[in-house]
């Protein structure tokens, strides 16, 4: 033969890829693999190229190619491909001599063009690919794509029993462990699939002790956090971290969390934590870019948008993150690459709810209902629950608000937040505002320290005319709280008692807090208006515009 298929094997196994990409070229077209009698070599020929073109993320060109080798594998003579069958894959080097022995592994093509697939984000043709391949040919990475194509298919039940399969296997496989309590499986469930007896390479079983405890507390806590027990599921992460300090997975998981239940402080804090301890982690960094939002510190967000960009500009993190950075400047384009995000990973929970939130802020109320039922549908936590609940109240779709602020607490009932949405949604009309008190003084004895639910519930007392009330009750947070949104609710408060320089102290508070603060800079406009003795309420066309609103808001009131 011209071309040794054992030296662009050689090259492969190396790494050296674009090198092995131009031998295949020289393999497939010689002589030898174009005879008619040698189809086993075309094909053994054309999924060595295959591979060049997959190692360089050539992933159509794999494709062609690799199919191309599957048509020409039909055409061997079933003598042959019985009386010598050698994996490609776990044995590519063979000498000349006995290339007319050697027969490809056809599962094995069918898994690298489904990988293929799902690089392209093609996962129905992924999945067609990987359902080609017999259940008792799978070894565990085809098991592991399986799973989670059909988890993005969402063939739940399909992808709990081949996840289920994989632990079976390998208990540690840790993203069968999320998956599976994403899914609904119990922990007691999951460490019941765990080994119990030596398998066939003579490895000791699965245990239960010390030394393999922690495994069952990660399997405890990742239940906890998809049952939406957050508590329960940082105390355990916190217990893990104390055996496996400074360990980047576990300070990850936290910050999530507490970023999806509003300890931002503690969010940022172990965000930060980990980008100290490795400064090019790309994961949760979307998260981070939010809270970093929140907090008007766009000093650190920029720095942060830079750092991720020279990182790995293709994760979808990334374009949440560019997204986050570009709101506040030109929406439009922060909603694009949101978008992005999401063509990039369909199952990238953070941008559909900023997709959501953009579109809420661009008065597409409809659109939004459905970019966050889609980080819904993914894994329902309280922010996908809080923007369906508003985009409805927008809508003036109370009872569709209403429906979903239940949900929420049926799902949390452990949750403050999920009782401030109850609230939220009953204080969107005069007639409910009672039970709206009700659901944010429970808040409050739930989480005491709950900021959201005091700011409400002292909004709820200036609609009803007991501002001092209002003021007694945010004084209280002012001695643990330095928060912008308390000054600047203080403020609004004084303003409207007339007690202006009272209000002027608070609104400067805010700005000091947070110079970006709109509603305070805002409120400053028009308190120096009524200090100079310049009526702040004369009638303009926007307000006008929101006195009908109220009115139509009005006419929602028999739907609670």
């Amino acid at each position: 033969m011209e071309v040794p298929k054992d030296q662009i094997s050689i090259l492969l196994d190396n790494g050296l890829y674009n090198s092995a990409q131009m031998l295949g070229c020289f393999l497939v077209s010689s002589p030898a693999a174009n005879s008619e009698s040698s189809p086993h070599l075309k094909t053994e020929s054309l999924v060595l190229l295959g591979d060049s073109f997959f190692s360089e993320r050539e992933y159509r060109r794999a494709i062609h190619t690799y199919k191309q080798a599957l048509q020409y594998y039909k055409m061997i003579p079933k003598q042959n491909m019985s009386s010598a069958r050698s994996s490609l894959s776990s044995n590519r080097s063979s000498s000349p001599n006995s290339c007319n022995m050697s027969v490809i592994n056809e599962n094995e093509v069918k898994f690298k063009i489904a990988s293929c697939h799902c690089f392209l984000n093609e996962n129905k043709a992924a999945l067609v690919e990987m359902e080609g391949i017999p259940s008792k040919a799978r070894n565990l990475p085809m098991n592991l794509l399986l799973g989670k194509l059909y988890r993005i298919s969402r063939h739940s039940r399909a992808a709990v029993a081949i996840y289920k399969e994989c632990l079976r296997h390998c208990p540690y496989i840790l993203e069968a462990i999320t998956a599976l309590s994403e899914l609904g499986s119990t922990a007691k469930d999951i460490i019941s699939l765990f080994p119990q007896t030596p398998n066939r390479s003579g490895r000791a079983p699965f245990d239960h002790t010390d030394s393999s405890r922690w495994l069952q507390r990660y399997v405890e806590a990742q239940c906890c956090i998809s049952s939406n027990d957050y508590k329960g599921g940082l105390e355990l992460f916190a217990d893990l971290l104390q055996r496996f300090p400074n360990n980047i997975h576990l300070i990850l998981e936290m910050a999530k969390v507490e970023a999806i239940i509003g300890k931002n402080e503690e969010a940022i804090m172990n965000f930060e934590k980990a980008r100290s301890i490795d400064p090019y982690v790309v994961t949760y960094m979307d998260e981070y870019a939010m809270l970093l939002k929140l907090k008007s510190d766009y000093s650190k967000l920029n720095k942060l948008v830079h750092d991720l960009l020279n990182i790995d500009p293709a994760r979808p993190e990334v374009f949440v993150a560019l997204s986050v950075l570009w709101e506040r400047k030109d929406e439009k384009r922060a909603l694009s690459y949101a978008e992005q995000s999401i063509r990039i990973d369909e199952r990238h929970i953070p941008g559909y709810i900023m997709k959501g939130n953009l579109l809420l802020t661009v008065k597409r109320a409809e659109a939004a209902v459905s970019a966050f039922r889609g980080a819904q549908e993914l894994r329902p936590d309280i922010r996908s629950y809080q923007g369906l609940v508003h985009t409805y109240l927008a809508l003036s779709k109370i009872k569709e608000a209403l429906y979903a602020s239940r949900e929420a607490m049926k799902a949390m009932p452990q949750s403050a937040k999920a009782l401030k949405l109850v609230g939220d949604v009953h204080a969107s009309n005069s007639g409910g505002r009672e039970k709206a008190k009700k659901f944010y003084e429970s808040a409050l004895r739930l989480e005491p320290g709950y900021l959201g639910a005091a700011l409400a519930l002292a909004e709820l007392h200036v609609i009803e005319g007991r501002n001092g009330d209002a003021v007694s009750l945010l004084e209280r947070y002012l001695k643990d709280w330095a928060d912008d949104s308390l000054h600047v609710k203080l403020a609004q408060v004084f303003a409207a008692t007339n007690m202006l320089s009272e209000a002027l102290s608070h609104y400067q508070a805010a700005l000091r807090l947070n110079p970006q603060n709109e509603a305070a800079k805002r409120g400053l406009e028009r308190l120096e208006k009524q200090m100079k003795g310049v009526d702040p309420d004369a009638p303009e066309e926007d307000e006008d515009n929101d006195v009908e609103d109220a009115d139509g808001d009005q006419d929602e009131t028999e739907l609670l």
